[in-house]
């Protein structure tokens, strides 16, 4: 039986939850309930439980608090899609109730699920039941009714897991998509692989592995020390570092287990590793004396090092320099090809951030991309519904003024951008900016990556379809037969100007003969082809 859960666990448990994740991100990406190829919800969710858990591996002491001040850091560090930036929130939400905790009980547990729900329906603006919302509000619901009657961890969170799955069960009937589809939320699905690592952890199952699939090698000892010198907001402020050496005979190795316990008790960022042949120990402390005293108890003291990290601050503070930002505001945009990146740096946008679906940018990705733009104000063009929240979310982790355009395609975005005028005001500019995105209508061609109906279309595994913003237009077995009846259905009388951006499957000649084709059908209209090289859609179509 087990009440309580500690630093040690804590840390263990989070990393079970990652790593069942990744096992399965595949699985969830699978539960895309729209039939293009862009379902990444599993990856998404990994990607930000990645980021978190990235931090809590450089979190070099185990009290809860810096545990949980790490995990929700990293979390909206890694901020990608929608997905992404709930899991995120629900993260936040929950480590505001753990970290005031020592060891945490079944019921700050349940209690951390609620604070979670409850922050992650803020972060929504129009929440959507039947998603990731829904699972873990439930789940939360239940969990305090549960943590009243359970004190053990195994009962209890099986319990609450099973909660989550009932309604997961549900969700197709709160979303007809998600029926039509015949799948559960994707989302939903996520947030309980999250918690049955949780769960396996606590049964015991510590052979749970993980490997993060990117090319950084691991970090030596000394690399991680070199990354906890931070000189932030320094709370201690001697950084003590010696090693160990011939022992004394009493000496065993529970004492240093002790000394680390003791280091943590008058400091943190500890490393404290070795055996009775040598130990090495790293500490920030106000009372190096104390470091000291505690280690001579065990053997003698070899290359001692003290340094005043408060007065390296004062030097570097006086050392740094300020940066005079050269415009008063500057742009960003999210952009999924290298053609469709020239077209927004030939209209003077600073930074572009290369992404889109498949491949959401975090919340950290543009926050990096704003920080690099030599302005004090940027607005930030996402160009895709689902990085809407991640571009609100990156306010947080920037000093720049980010004034979000909710720019849902790039059609979208490239009229923003026209409409800067680097002369007027920002509110000038953003005004402009929301009014030129009403009048462009975006489209997509792509292919199905299931058999499904929806929208009305009985549609089969690799046929071509046609899409805007909010449902299947058309449907064909040739991209441009297709994208000439997506166009006629979205054609108007008040279209002047069709662009079409074709992608890096489409070949020049093809899509000047589609422009031709369109030239002789639509005379009274402006029609041009433009090379975005975007991958999924052979062709981003704009109307104006």
């Amino acid at each position: 039986m087990q009440k309580t859960i500690n630093g040690v666990s804590f840390r263990k448990m989070v990393l079970a939850g990652v790593s069942l994740l990744e096992q399965n991100k595949e699985y969830i990406d699978s539960l895309n309930v729209f039939p293009v190829p862009d379902g990444d919800t599993g990856t998404n969710m990994f990607l930000t439980m990645k980021s978190a858990m990235t931090e809590i591996n450089k979190c070099m002491n185990n009290d809860i608090s810096s545990l949980s001040e790490a995990f929700s850091k990293g979390a909206l560090r890694g901020a990608r899609g929608n997905s992404g930036v709930i899991t995120s929130q629900i993260f936040k939400g929950f480590c505001s109730v753990t970290s005031g905790c020592k060891e945490i009980t079944t019921k700050d547990f349940a209690k951390a699920m609620q604070e979670g729900a409850t922050i992650a329906y803020k972060a929504v603006t129009k929440p959507k039941e039947g998603t990731i919302l829904t699972v873990i509000r439930v789940m939360a619901e239940n969990a305090v009714s549960l943590a009243k009657k359970h004190e053990d961890f195994e009962v209890f969170l099986k319990k609450v897991i099973d909660t989550g799955e009932e309604i997961l069960k549900q969700t197709p009937e709160m979303l007809p998509v998600l029926k039509k589809a015949g799948v559960v939320d994707s989302g939903g699905r996520g947030i309980l692989v999250i918690f049955t690592g949780f769960y396996r952890y606590i049964m015991g199952d510590e052979d749970l592995e993980i490997t993060f699939e990117d090319d950084k090698q691991p970090q030596s000892l000394d690399d991680v020390i070199a990354d906890i010198n931070n000189l932030g907001d320094i709370e201690f402020g001697y950084c003590t570092e010696y090693m160990i050496i011939h022992m004394h005979k009493k000496t065993t190795e529970a004492d240093i287990d002790k000394l680390r316990e003791k280091l943590m008790e008058i400091g943190d960022s500890v490393i404290c590793i070795g055996d009775l042949s040598l130990v090495k120990v790293h500490v920030h402390t106000n009372e190096p004396n104390k470091a000291l005293g505690y280690a001579l108890e065990l053997g003698e003291l070899f290359n001692l090092k003290i340094e005043n990290m408060r007065e390296q601050n004062r030097e570097l503070k006086k050392k740094a320099q300020v940066v005079e930002e050269s415009k008063e505001m500057g742009m960003i945009s999210v952009a999924p090809g290298d053609g469709l990146a020239s077209i927004f740096k030939d209209l003077t946008v600073d930074e572009i951030i290369v992404g889109g679906q498949t491949m959401n940018p975090s919340a950290e990705d543009i926050a990096t991309a704003a920080d690099k733009v030599p302005a004090r104000t940027v607005f930030v063009f996402p160009n895709n519904k689902n990085i809407v929240l991640a571009a609100e979310q990156a306010n947080d982790v920037t000093n720049k003024n980010l004034v979000i355009i909710p720019t849902k395609s790039v059609p979208e975005g490239i009229s923003a951008a026209i409409a800067f005028n680097p002369e007027a005001s920002v509110e000038e500019n953003k005004t402009a900016m929301l009014d030129a995105i009403k009048s462009v209508r975006s489209g997509q061609v792509t292919y199905a990556v299931r058999d499904t109906h929806v929208d009305g279309f009985d549609l089969r595994k690799g046929e071509i379809i046609g899409l805007d913003d909010k449902a299947i237009l058309a449907k064909g077995d040739l991209v441009g037969d297709t994208t000439e009846k997506l166009i006629e259905t979205m054609f108007n009388d008040s279209v002047i100007n069709i662009t079409l951006f074709f992608g890096e499957d489409i070949r020049e000649d093809e899509a000047n003969k589609l422009q031709e084709k369109l030239a002789e059908k639509y005379p009274e209209c402006e029609v041009t082809v433009a090379y975005g090289g975007q991958p999924v859609y052979y062709y981003i179509i704009s109307l104006e």
